[in-house]
């Protein structure tokens, strides 16, 4: 198309990362002036399907689904659900003396790893969307406005791009991760429906190969820490939200590298559909992190590592007297937190997290510091509120945590009476009258 005197009109991407792209299907000589529009949005239409919001979940589902159907994966048997709901009644029982939350657990379900895909989609969906959302909203901002305006529908074929992107590395996240998870909650998230404290028969049996430890205790143990996840999800109602809201916040805060897609769209040939896939498959689009990003991804780091450690130190006091080899099944679940389990594989791939082990141990040796301290009443009422959480400052330091807070001292009945009767006659506890001076030594206590 030229204007009325002849001359090509002058591409509105020039200048930009998608100038590399679009300059392929330029309908100047040489590659000059404005794209071809309807030749790359033909190419582009081959690589997506119609779906609705910022992820193509049906292609993530079907990549997930496809990733687990390359190795074997048994449907639980009778037997299997059987054990399954036994191994969590008892852990539940065990639990009872270690923790002051009640039982959590509703159901007891046996999964599959396609069964775990499928039971589990929803959360992620809640955690990954806001991530694909503000990805696809800094794609469309990286364009010039000229070209947003007369690239409309190019506009939307890139952000179905995305879409089409996300779906597939959500896919392959989570169906490597099928292979591994242990049960509902392993990566200390509540993946599953409310109250379903479920176990992968599969995996917990390759999980103890090797072991020198029965199949009951291995099943037992996994199912005191699923039993003990559910207790704490349960009865702290404000921990899923604080914890999806990080992820939220992350997504708020995503830019992208516009350098670095230039330099990534030079080797790209626009008219190789297959080219572009695997550019969007790669990272082409992967966000930076700007310090907001990084303070929200720390922020759920530490409440994650919070969580695991606590499941840690009541489960370990759930099995110091009752099973003897607890302690090679502790060793074996840090073994595989270190060498990069479920948890860093998932989050690493959706949301850029990726859990240090050394803030897991932390966490456990703050918990069992502040049980030794204070005991179990004031080791779980930390809970309360997210701002009575330790930080990451505390893990630093777990030993010290709450160390300036006493211990309160217990009162008999009668002792209780005699200090309820002093303040409802004006007396502060300990015998001070209630109006005394303000200014005196003492006022700001």
């Amino acid at each position: 198309m030229t204007d009325s005197e002849g001359n090509e009109p002058e591409n509105p991407f020039k200048g930009t990362p998608f100038e590399q792209l679009f300059g392929g299907l330029a309908g100047g000589p040489g590659g000059q002036g404005m794209p071809d529009l309807s030749a790359l949005m033909g190419q582009l239409q081959a690589m997506m399907t119609p779906f609705d919001g910022p992820v193509n979940w049906e292609l993530g589902r079907d990549t997930a689904r496809k990733t687990v159907a390359q190795h074997a994966d048994p449907s639980p048997s009778s037997r299997d659900r059987d054990q399954v709901a036994d191994a969590l009644r008892l852990a539940d029982h065990w639990l009872d003396e270690t923790t002051v939350f009640a039982s959590g657990v509703r159901t007891t379900p046996a999964w599959s790893r396609a069964e775990w895909i499928e039971q589990t989609l929803p959360v992620w969906k809640v955690l990954v969307e806001p991530v694909a959302e503000h990805v696809s909203a800094a794609l469309a901002n990286a364009m010039p406005e000229e070209a947003k305006t007369m690239a409309g529908p190019l506009l939307g074929m890139l952000t179905k791009a995305g879409g089409a992107m996300f779906g597939v590395q959500v896919g392959q996240a989570l169906g490597a991760l099928a292979q591994e998870v242990l049960s509902a909650s392993d990566i200390g998230l509540p993946l599953g429906p409310e109250g379903a404290a479920a176990l992968l028969p599969a995996n917990v049996a390759a999980f103890g190969e090797g072991l020198d430890v029965t199949e009951d205790d291995v099943r037992l143990y996994l199912a005191l820490r699923e039993a003990a996840h559910q207790r704490l999800f349960a009865h702290v109602p404000w921990l899923r939200s604080h914890l999806i809201s990080a992820v939220e916040e992350y997504g708020r805060g995503v830019s992208l590298d516009l350098s670095g897609i230039e330099e990534a769209m030079r080797g790209i040939d626009p008219m190789n559909p297959q080219a572009m896939q695997e550019a969007l498959e790669g990272g082409l689009f992967e966000p930076q992190k700007s310090p907001q990003q990084q303070a929200a991804l720390s922020r759920l780091e530490t409440t994650l590592a919070l969580v695991e450690g606590w499941v840690d130190e009541v489960v370990g006091q759930a099995t110091a007297e009752r099973m003897p080899h607890a302690g090679k099944l502790h060793e074996a679940m840090r073994r595989r937190r270190a060498s990069g389990g479920p948890a860093e594989q998932a989050f690493g791939a959706l949301v850029g997290l990726e859990l240090r082990p050394r803030r897991l141990r932390d966490a456990s040796t703050l918990w069992g510091s502040l049980r030794t301290r204070q005991g179990i009443e004031a080791r779980d009422a930390v809970w309360t509120h997210p701002d009575l959480l330790p930080t990451a400052a505390d893990l630093d330091d777990p030993l010290g945590f709450r160390e300036d807070v006493e211990t309160p001292t217990e009162l008999t009945d009668a002792e209780f009476d005699a200090e309820l009767a002093k303040l409802l006659d004006g007396e502060q506890p300990g015998g001070q009258s209630g109006d005394a001076s303000d200014d005196g030594p003492g006022d700001e206590s």
